[in-house]
């Protein structure tokens, strides 16, 4: 009897205990549910947080839809990573376009600094740079010149003389260029021509005076102030003019004495050497010589014999001790500063007559003979004359050396006189060559 009071005391409290553990888990069930349905839904934003926000919205009650939202993210997340690897490679080609610009900037930056040094002993003065650039055109490139650089000229043999260069351009930038023009004109003869350019002024001659009024300059002495005269010997015209009268070896002796032999030079044939200026333009219809080149012309008295006859010519001469351009300037004619090595300053087929006398000789190298020749024949128009005054040789050199030149170029003879040089005597074997010789029209 007491083991059945036990038993009875005992089943009631057990059934009790398994039934509030079933009531404690189906209320947390619901409450589990509750939370889940609360937190998908957006329910939350009662509470002032909207979770939706950092988690993705996910619909458990509908597994398609799911799969669905996955595969679109996925889709999305594939594609993003195949535009950030074009991306990459967009970049990479942009690095290595980059490279290649600044290497070749780098490169032609070299290279404009060996055009400037390369053929030089040292690197050059700033304003030797300056004067022989290149410089970059404002607008850019030219079809024009083929560049979008210009190059000042400067002749080639400059390189050879640096310091002579160096000191040409030394001077005061904006000033007065100090009296240098023997200094200038030896660097021209030694191949160092054109010169480059400077920016200093020349000095202006002291009381300087107007020149006569042409025709009468043609035959006038100009006033000593025109000029300055540090560079010469003499100091003054009457100095230039009473030098033929005086023992000493100069060039073109007498040229400044317009009233000696200058004043008879060309008006009649005295030889068969000594061809006039009348006798040369009747072998062309009248009116068909107009212009022309006296190469090596003095002091410009063949130029002002042509001039009275309506005729325009431009002397080339350098100034030997003398003020040989300035004083063929003042006669109211045009003159070049220019040696016998320097490419004619002319075009094609333009001009209607050339001259020379006794500057083209064989004191020449025959090779640069040969170039300068053929430039005279360039520079004639067809049916123009070259006539060549008083060429000097040696008699074997005439048939040997400078016959067979002339043929090679191709004029057509109109007149060729030779004759003995005797003043030194016939043993010295010395001849004069005078020739007119016409550039063929076809």
């Amino acid at each position: 009897m007491g083991s059945k009071d036990y038993d009875s005391s005992r089943k009631p409290s057990y059934q009790h205990a398994a039934t509030r553990s079933k009531i404690k888990i189906l209320l947390l069930l619901v409450l589990t549910n509750a939370l889940s349905i609360f937190l998908f839904s957006g329910s939350g934003s009662a509470f002032g947080v909207k979770f939706w926000r950092y988690a993705p919205s996910v619909h458990v009650w509908d597994s398609e839809k799911l799969m669905l939202e996955l595969n679109t993210t996925r889709a999305r997340l594939s594609d993003s990573q195949s535009q950030l690897s074009a991306l990459r490679n967009q970049l990479s080609t942009a690095n290595s376009l980059l490279e290649t610009l600044i290497a070749d900037t780098k490169r032609s930056d070299q290279d404009s600094n060996n055009k400037q040094t390369g053929m030089w002993a040292r690197e050059p003065s700033e304003e030797l740079k300056l004067a022989m650039g290149p410089h970059k055109l404002p607008l850019g490139f030219t079809p024009n010149l083929g560049s979008d650089e210009l190059f000042p000229t400067l002749g080639q043999a400059c390189h050879k003389f640096q310091d002579e260069l160096e000191k040409y351009l030394d001077y005061p930038v904006g000033g007065v260029c100090f009296s240098d023009d023997i200094f200038a004109q030896r660097l021209m003869l030694k191949g160092c021509e054109p010169l480059p350019r400077r920016r200093c002024k020349p000095p202006t001659p002291a009381g300087y005076v107007e020149p006569h009024p042409y025709p009468e300059s043609l035959w006038s002495i100009p006033a000593d102030t025109s000029i300055t005269w540090d560079p010469y010997t003499c100091k003054n015209y009457a100095c230039l003019v009473d030098r033929g009268n005086h023992p000493g070896s100069y060039d073109c002796k007498d040229c400044f004495n317009l009233f000696g032999r200058e004043k008879d030079r060309w008006m009649r044939e005295t030889s068969e050497l000594d061809y006039s200026i009348d006798g040369v333009l009747a072998l062309k219809p009248k009116g068909t010589i107009r212009i022309g080149l006296d190469i090596g012309g003095g002091s410009g008295t063949f130029a002002a014999r042509m001039s009275e006859r309506n005729i325009t010519i431009v002397t080339t001469s350098m100034n030997f001790d003398g003020p040989f351009n300035s004083f063929i300037a003042s006669r109211g004619l045009i003159s070049m500063h220019l040696s016998v090595a320097h490419r004619l300053p002319f075009f094609d087929n333009t001009l209607d007559i050339v001259h020379s006398m006794h500057v083209l000789s064989n004191w020449i190298p025959d090779v640069m003979l040969e170039f300068t020749l053929y430039d005279i024949y360039r520079v004639l128009r067809p049916g123009g004359l070259f006539w060549l005054d008083h060429f000097f040789c040696i008699g074997t050199q005439l048939n040997s050396t400078y016959v067979p030149i002339f043929e090679r170029i191709g004029f057509k003879q109109i007149r060729w006189n030779a004759g003995r040089k005797l003043d030194r005597g016939i043993e010295m074997n010395e001849w004069y060559l005078s020739a007119l010789l016409e550039k063929p029209i076809s």
